[in-house]
């Protein structure tokens, strides 16, 4: 059960609406993270300007999405693994695939290197090692790549936060985290 009220968008503050109206035309609905969400219309509109700015990113929409599944198993998120699985889908990404990056595992091994790292940076709350930096430029990333790999973490960390803590109700075809209980 949710812990929050699920506003509809006319029920959610003023300042809110564009912002829900924004994604409803995005997804065709309102997903109930972003109604969650639209109780603080500075918290939604930072939530949807950071995904708007990643999606824009140089990492590609397949490769956030392989990271969002990762940190999302490793967070225990149901509601964050089963919208990027979607997600990645249309992105591209394989089923298998994504039940690769849900270990953090990955048969390209740039794609491999960019999920170790994310799931470092969440293992270690951002106590990174100099071997994780190199590690990255070795497969080929750049500065820039590897600061937008960090920022990709920080929102899911965001997201998954949002949803195991408010017990947002999944509204996309559930998957079975990889994690035992």
């Amino acid at each position: 059960m949710n812990r929050l009220s699920l506003p509809s968008p006319e029920q959610a503050p003023a300042a809110s609406r564009p912002v829900l109206d924004q994604i409803q035309q995005a997804f065709g609905s309102t997903p109930k993270m972003f109604r969650t969400v639209a109780h603080s219309p500075a918290a939604l509109q930072a939530m949807w300007a950071f995904f708007g700015a990643l999606g824009g990113g140089s990492l590609g929409a397949r490769l956030g999405e392989q990271i969002a599944v990762a940190v999302a198993d490793r967070n225990r998120c149901d509601y964050c693994l089963a919208a990027h699985t979607a997600l990645g889908r249309k992105a591209g990404a394989t089923s298998e695939e994504l039940r690769a990056a849900q270990q953090g595992e990955s048969a390209d091994p740039r794609t491999a290197a960019a999920l170790r790292f994310a799931l470092r940076l969440v293992e270690h709350r951002g106590q990174l090692q100099d071997a994780d930096l190199q590690a990255l430029r070795a497969a080929g990333f750049t500065e820039g790549e590897t600061v937008e790999i960090l920022a990709h973490v920080a929102l899911n960390l965001f997201t998954n936060y949002v949803n195991v803590a408010f017990q947002v109700p999944v509204d996309f075809p559930p998957v079975p985290l990889s994690r035992a209980a």
